[in-house]
């Protein structure tokens, strides 16, 4: 089986890297092709990929497509390779924004079998979360190829398309949110006396930590946010006021702005 990239980006070389790294497909069973030679050469040269001569050259070579452009080229690229491409070829996209029915359509086949996905920032370190959507064509086989390839470089989880909106709250747009905070409480650590550098790790690995906590003990955030507020203690002093700030309120006004401004686009 091949797989085939238009578009060799950051997200497209973090696709490559980990379904690689975790040997579901080899170097020589990937061929890809990017407008620019700059990002086209760092490919190969970084994954050892083949690299087509152009994008129709691609999509004849593979049996999985995966669209990882720019959404604004999307119909650019699909009228230039629809006719190129197989009813059979899985085609999977992470062009933020377009929809199941948008692709459809604009591959003009009502057999086309497409998944759409959407994958985060944190995807560029191994550490993605992604949203896939399969229409109606896609076998169940098809789905687990493609849950594994999104898992090779983090999480993966099918959602009904319906629900994109909540991901871009979920896992889209809130990397932007953590950031903020790891930013927010470092400046109170550098005011206290803290070098910046050190400040940015002992938070940055307390936030990657109490994930991984919540996630590998499946426990719920409240009652791992309990297990550290010690009767009497700082963590509930800081609790109070985080509290009192609107902290909750906040994060939740901001997620639903993010969801309701995506159902918009």
């Amino acid at each position: 089986m091949k797989i085939g990239f238009i578009g060799l980006g950051n997200m497209g070389g973090a696709i490559i890297g980990g379904i690689i790294k975790s040997g579901l497909f080899k170097p020589e069973d990937i061929i890809g092709f990017d407008k620019s030679m700059d990002m086209a050469a760092n490919a190969r040269d970084k994954f050892h990929i083949g690299i087509g001569k152009n994008n129709i050259d691609v999509v004849k070579s593979c049996d999985v497509l995966v669209l990882a452009v720019k959404p604004q080229f999307a119909r650019e690229v699909i009228s230039e390779i629809e006719k190129s491409t197989s009813d059979k070829t899985l085609i999977i996209s992470i062009m933020a924004g377009k929809t199941l029915k948008f692709i459809e359509e604009a591959f003009g086949s009502n057999k086309a079998k497409i998944v759409r996905c959407m994958p985060n920032t944190p995807a560029l370190v191994g550490e993605g979360c992604t949203a896939l959507s399969p229409n109606g064509n896609v076998s169940q086989e098809e789905i687990e190829l493609a849950l594994k390839i999104f898992n090779s470089f983090g999480k993966a989880s099918v959602v009904p398309e319906r629900l994109m909106d909540a991901v871009v709250a979920a896992s889209g747009s809130s990397p932007a949110f953590v950031f903020m905070f790891i930013e927010a409480l470092a400046d109170e650590v550098v005011e206290a006396g803290m070098p910046r550098n050190q400040a940015y790790m002992f938070v940055a690995q307390t936030v990657l930590g109490s994930a991984k906590l919540m996630l590998d003990t499946g426990r719920l955030p409240a009652d791992l946010k309990d297990m550290v507020c010690s009767p009497g203690g700082t963590t509930i002093e800081g609790v109070r006021v985080l509290e009192e700030k609107g902290f909750r309120g906040a994060i939740m006004d901001a997620a639903k702005a993010v969801w309701e401004k995506s159902a918009k686009l």
